[in-house]
């Protein structure tokens, strides 16, 4: 069974060909710039990015159903193509970034889905219109297969109303919708299921501690298997010092600015969108820059990489005391899988909640990841890559061997 996973921004397009058994992926791609003058198409055959054939290339991309038919063009090309025609695609999965309180668990779209993901648009308005463009394109171009919406906040809505509601006027809560929600949640899904297999345990038996850790970031308390708590809150924007966000600030401050400076909400959110956060710290918010900067005396880099690895340290520190039990703390994403660093000062000193690290493994782990504790630390510590794609299909195969 071949189940292509759609990810549709406001101007992009990335997707995925899996075939579900052995869950090999067949092909890849991505599609840039949609809307402008000239877009941009990447496209890998195969499942080791460092095989198969990449193609790279630019020309005028002016729709999503442009893009849409791209993806398709390359995945049936004569001679290079992995499939014969659209209808070996036995079904669709997309992610969706706001399921709000309508979904625990992703659905098969029809026009109740359609209805509830239009109207979270005000939660999530650079994210759920590109979402359903995608949704509606694909169900066009494969009216044959079933179309399945993963919702990014779903895995999240495990999480007690304590842990959840914000303390403001509760018809805020009633009317808008105003509360936490949380997202990364098929990233945070995917290696908790992972890291109980590690264990050795099924999901529903073990405690964890998940930190998605890359330009945007989150951290995720697990307790049998189900989130009970994470950092970000009604939008992306809470939570960690991210690459271009800041995290958790005093609404006061916002106040503040705006009125000093007489910006709009427009002009505000820009800057808590795309100048705050490393950027706004050190002018640089690639971790690697930031390191290398770091490292050759800048100071405020040094202070960036100390505030991130704080409040990722506040946020580990309170979930290992919620918890009250932890079997594991997994790093995943592009710093938590790639940067010893900052896992190092992350784990550092936390010998006295049971998690004992070992710099040689931390610095090299096993290919794909792997354990980065001392073979004695009562609470693992694991390095496991992410693979949203993957779990994207395999809860779209869920779904529909549920309603066939």
């Amino acid at each position: 069974m071949k189940i292509l996973v759609i990810n549709c921004g406001s101007s992009s397009l990335k997707y995925q060909l899996i075939e579900m058994l052995g869950e090999q992926s067949l092909a890849s791609g991505l599609v840039e710039r949609i809307g402008e003058s000239m877009g941009k198409v990447s496209h890998q055959n195969g499942s080791d990015a460092a095989g198969g054939q990449r193609i790279v290339y630019e020309k005028p991309i002016g729709d999503h159903r442009s893009a849409m038919n791209e993806a398709v063009g390359q995945l049936t090309a004569p001679g290079t193509g992995v499939i014969s025609g659209p209808d070996e695609i036995a079904a669709v999965g997309h992610r969706v970034v706001h399921g709000g309180e309508s979904f625990q668990k992703p659905a098969r779209v029809d026009r109740r889905v359609l209805e509830a993901i239009e109207k979270m648009i005000p939660l999530a308005p650079l994210h759920n219109p590109a979402n359903l463009m995608g949704i509606q394109v694909a169900r066009e171009l494969f009216p044959h297969a079933p179309q399945v919406a993963v919702f990014d906040t779903a895995f999240h809505q495990t999480i007690p109303a304590y842990a959840y509601h914000y303390a403001l006027p509760w018809s805020y809560y009633e009317q808008m919708g105003v509360r936490r929600y949380g997202f990364h949640g098929t990233s945070h899904q995917y290696v908790a299921r992972e890291a109980a297999a590690r264990l050795f345990r099924p999901p529903s038996e073990v405690n964890l501690i998940t930190a998605h850790l890359g330009s945007g970031a989150s951290i995720c308390a697990i307790q049998k298997g189900v989130s009970v708590d994470t950092s970000m809150g009604m939008t992306p924007l809470g939570g960690l010092i991210m690459g271009t966000r800041g995290g958790n600030l005093d609404p006061g401050v916002v106040m503040t600015i705006a009125e000093r400076n007489g910006m709009t909400l427009k002009e505000i959110d820009a800057v808590l969108q795309k100048e705050s956060g490393l950027k706004g710290i050190c002018g640089m918010n690639d971790l690697r820059d930031i390191h290398a900067a770091a490292d050759k005396g800048n100071s405020r880099a040094q202070l960036a990489l100390d505030m991130f690895v704080y409040r990722c340290r506040q946020y580990i520190g309170a979930y290992f005391l919620q918890l009250g039990r932890v079997d594991a703390l997994v790093f995943t994403a592009g710093v938590g899988e790639n940067d010893a660093a900052i896992r190092e000062s992350c784990c550092s000193g936390m010998e006295t909640v049971g998690l004992i690290m070992d710099p040689q493994k931390n610095r090299q782990p096993d290919r794909g990841g792997g354990e980065i504790t001392a073979d004695e630390s009562p609470v693992k510590a694991y390095v496991i890559p992410t693979n949203e794609e993957l779990e994207i299909a395999r809860q779209t195969l869920e779904v529909v061997k549920g309603t066939e």
